[in-house]
């Protein structure tokens, strides 16, 4: 449905978290969780009900993208997803090319449902491949082997327009070489996307309490650059350059809804643990879903919502997330965008002499399109905006 007041209306994506996964890998510091049994009638009435608390708060909207994440969506039944796709096409109007996304695994048992997922409405998908020789999947703990990784991404090349899959690199022991060979066998398979995330040891996972006990250690800082820097020269060489840190796309395979949380836009929550920012009566709104499966569907059965949060950002908040996640797109903050958002100028809402200091020092570029960071301030990109916003 649309406002009926003659203007476009506002846009807004949606992400929808399903927290389960069949097993939890070691490095994961995600809201997800192993369940013996998922009562997936239940919880599809779960999402409908928070869905329909949503439109009623925010009716008139356009979606323009929608991403299920988890935990691991491809263990929800394609009728789930068809269930909550339908009731958002109910309740709001749907951009004419609107991006779908679903996080799936590369096990047999997810695979055989991607055809399924298709019919459902699924329009990407997004393949939690993460490594392509068998060492290195047992070390992080995937339930997939590479023959398995392999055939699943040509699965979802015939079943879907789009797709994309996820390498995990700067593991143990990676030589430059090895990950130069394995780039070669990910460009091969590859779509108009990918993903190459370096692997960090979060506070909380079973990698943490390993690396201080010495059971593994990550590369030396100055491998692990070297591993950056030989990712982004093959990738542009590959046509697929980074579009932020961690993504690389051909020109218009982006992953847009991201691109919404990079820059600001609007969009809402639904499941455990999933956050929100909306615009609300001129202000940006923070919203938190209560993060535990149990807790968080029992809310929703009993009041209608699983909310936990909802908290309108300060006029700084509101600044400082627009240059903590903008400055990671290698487009950078633009100007216009910022302004819109922000209601002030690019140079207004910094310190002028932290500014120039990392201009001058060739980590950030500011021109009359915006501001951006250089390929050495994106590597750098936590101590650029330490040193950027205080």
């Amino acid at each position: 449905m649309v406002a009926e007041t003659g203007k476009t209306p506002e846009s807004l994506s949606i992400y929808v978290h399903w927290p389960f996964c069949l097993s939890r890998c070691p490095y994961c510091d995600f809201n997800a969780h192993v369940r013996e049994t998922i009562d997936q009638t239940r919880w599809r009435d779960a999402y409908l009900r928070e869905i329909r608390h949503i439109a009623e708060l925010l009716p008139g909207r356009e979606i323009v993208s929608i991403f299920f994440g988890g935990g691991t969506p491809s263990l929800m039944e394609p009728a789930t997803t068809a269930a909550i796709l339908d009731a958002i096409g109910d309740r709001w109007s749907l951009a004419p090319d609107i991006e779908i996304t679903l996080e799936a695994n590369p096990t047999s048992v997810e695979t055989a449902r991607l055809k399924d997922l298709r019919i459902a409405g699924i329009t990407r998908v997004s393949l939690g491949v993460q490594a392509l020789d068998e060492t290195s999947l047992r070390f992080l703990g995937r339930g997939h082997d590479v023959a398995q990784a392999k055939d699943a991404v040509s699965l979802a090349a015939r079943t879907f327009d789009r797709y994309s899959f996820d390498l995990i690199y700067a593991r143990p022991g990676q030589t430059v070489g090895a990950w130069r060979a394995e780039l070669a066998e990910a460009f091969a398979m590859a779509g108009d996307h990918l993903s190459l995330y370096q692997l960090t040891v979060e506070r909380g996972t079973p990698f943490f309490a390993a690396e201080r006990a010495g059971d593994f250690a990550l590369p030396e800082e100055e491998l692990a650059a070297a591993l950056f820097d030989v990712t982004q020269e093959l990738c542009v060489e590959a046509g697929l350059p980074a579009y932020e840190i961690s993504n690389h796309a051909r020109p218009g395979g982006e992953c847009r809804h991201n691109i919404v949380y990079w820059t600001g836009g609007d969009y809402a929550g639904v499941g455990p643990g999933a956050h929100g920012r909306l615009k609300l009566d001129g202000a940006t709104r923070a919203t938190e879903q209560i993060p535990g499966p149990e807790n968080w569907i029992d809310a929703v059965e009993r009041h209608g919502h699983g909310t936990r949060r909802d908290d309108a950002l300060r006029p700084d908040e509101r600044v400082e997330e627009l240059f903590m996640t903008g400055l990671r797109l290698t487009a950078g903050i633009g100007r216009g965008d910022f302004a819109a958002r922000a209601g002030l100028e690019i140079e207004d809402a910094l310190e002028p002499r932290r500014l120039r200091r990392l201009i001058e020092g060739g980590f950030m570029e500011l021109d009359e399109a915006g501001l951006r960071t250089t390929a050495d301030g994106r590597l750098r990109l936590n101590a650029v905006l330490a040193a950027l916003l205080g």
